[in-house]
Parts: structure tokens; sequence; C-alpha cells
């Protein structure tokens, strides 16, 4: 379909009015604060209002707007009190992606911090840290979408006979195997989306845990060998408890990414074959199916999954700082 620039254009005349109208009320904020008597607590206020009335307008309102319909139907117009979150723990397939989030937020984190712990305490004390790092940290650097269509090929099927042109099923059918369909067995694809998740985020883990390890006191750890301890026993009862911060922030980050997981499962499966999660079924139903009223309920649900990490966050921060 052309591009129609003429049907554009209103939309781009109020976007623009919209970024002159905020640039003009941030410009006379600073005008009152530079020539104005107003200091101290109320020129935090000033320069808070644009940020707060970002919020309100981008955040705030829409969430509000979210919860409202999660009690209506799929028109949003007639009230229909718990019908979508008693759809959402009744229906097989919302049910599935409930599941299957739930299996994403328990493996995704632990395998990332595991991962990451063990190639940093390998790599840290090398002359080649600096670049096993990097390497290590390329990954990250892919989008979740690149990820899943490198490791959709990776999973690519063929039937037996024919030339295989993934990288599983080729080692497979080298070492005498047959070719399977990775990305179709359940319940096992779930694990195969998992390791594409976990690929894009242990270079993360990795690089950050290997700078927690560095900041070890040199002292400790050698106070522990003069002890008589192993060096497996160092790294479990010296480094690990000293790292113990960061790896919950790698931890809690991860359970905050993973609870958003779609790009990944988009990408590879479609949320087919028993794949979806509480993200991907969230944008089906809002987009895909029309029912905005379920969409909405997903949407709810994954805000109070995801609140209670992010104030355990912010309060962590709160009491280090």
């Amino acid at each position: 379909m052309p591009f129609d620039v003429a049907a554009q254009q209103p939309k781009l005349l109020h976007l623009l009015q919209g970024v002159g109208a905020f640039s003009a009320v941030v410009g006379l904020l600073l005008l009152a604060l530079h020539r104005g008597p107003v200091r101290g607590r109320g020129a935090a206020c000033l320069l808070l209002a644009p940020a707060l009335t970002l919020l309100t307008v981008g955040l705030l309102l829409p969430g509000l707007r979210t919860l409202g319909l999660s009690f209506m139907d799929d028109e949003g117009d007639t009230w229909v009190g718990l019908d979508n979150y008693v759809w959402m723990f009744t229906d097989p397939e919302a049910l599935t992606a409930l599941r299957n989030t739930l299996v994403w937020v328990v493996l995704v984190p632990l395998l990332v911090t595991g991962t990451g712990l063990l190639y940093a305490a390998a790599v840290v004390r090398s002359r080649l840290r600096a670049l096993a790092l990097s390497l290590v940290l390329l990954p990250t650097a892919v989008s979740f979408v690149g990820a899943g269509l490198v490791w959709r090929f990776v999973y690519a099927y063929r039937p037996a006979g024919a030339e295989q042109i993934g990288l599983l099923n080729e080692l497979v059918v080298a070492f005498g195997g047959a070719p399977r369909q990775w990305l179709v067995d359940s319940p096992w694809n779930v694990l195969f989306l998992v390791v594409a998740m976990v690929w894009t985020q242990a270079g993360f883990a990795a690089v950050l845990l290997a700078g927690a390890i560095t900041a070890v006191p040199g002292e400790i750890v050698e106070a522990a060998r003069l002890d008589g301890a192993s060096s497996w026993q160092v790294f479990r009862h010296v480094t690990v408890p000293s790292i113990r911060p960061a790896l919950l922030v790698v931890v809690l980050t991860e359970v905050v990414g993973t609870f958003k997981a779609f790009d990944i499962v988009k990408t590879m499966t479609a949320g087919q074959f028993g794949t979806g999660v509480i993200a991907h079924e969230m944008v089906e139903q809002s987009f895909r199916y029309g029912r905005t009223g379920r969409g909405a309920a997903l949407a709810v649900l994954l805000f109070l999954l995801v609140a209670p990490v992010v104030a355990h966050q912010v309060r962590a921060r709160r009491r280090a700082g």
C-alpha cells in the first residue's frame, strides 16, 4: 500500500503542535526560574512539572484507561465485571500462556545469572579478559527480533534425506540421528525459546558480575587461601557472598525483562504450538482478535506481576544510597 502523504499531514501537524507547545512551556518555566524570585522547593516543582505532565499523559492516564477496559466487553462500552479475569484463569490458551510465563520467569533469570557468573569467574583473572567479555557481550547488541530470527534458523527443520539448513539438525544428522522439529514439539519448544533469551542476556550478566568480582577485596581472598581454602571454596564462600548485591540486580532485571518477553516468541513461533506467553497473548487478544477487554486484563495482570519486583529494586537502591 503506497504511503498517503496527504492523509498523514493532519497527524503530523498535530504532532508538531504538541511538540511546539511543550517546548514553549518548558522555555517559559526556565525563563521564570532565571528571572523570577522562585527558589528552593518551588523551583524544584516547576522543573518537575513538565516531566510529571508527560508521565501523567503518557503513563498514568493510559494505565487507568487499561484498568477500566479490563472490566468491559470487547467493544469497550459494556460493563462485564470480572468476566475477563475469569476467562484468563479458565481458558486453555490463556492458562498455557500463564504457565509458560512462569517457566520463563523461573528459568531465564537462573540460567542467565548462572551462566554469566561462571563465565565471569572463568575469565576475570585472565589476560584476555577484555576480549573474552567483549565476545560474550556481542549477542546483547542484537535485538530480540534479530536473536529470534538467528535461533529460528538454528532450529530450522527439513525432512529426513533433505539437506538440513538448521545447525542443530545438521549436527543431529551428522551423528546418525533423525532431524526433529524443535519448535513444534511441546513442551520442549518452550525451553528452546528460553535458550534464545539466555543467549542474548548472558553477556550483560557476565560483564556486570565480572566487575563485581574484580571489586572483591584481594585481602579477603588471600586470607581464605592462607587458611587452606580451595579455589572452589573461595568462590563459593568468599566471592559469591561478596557480590550478592550484583547478583540480585541481575536476577531482578532479568525477571522484569522476562515478564515482558514478546519479540522472541513472536519471531520464532508466533505463539503457536503451546509457546505463548502473557505479553504475546495480550497483543494477540487486543490487536489481532479485537478483544480489548481480555487484552487489558492480561496487561493489568502483567503490571501486578512486575510491580512488586520494581518496588523491591527501588527500595534496595534507596537503602544502598
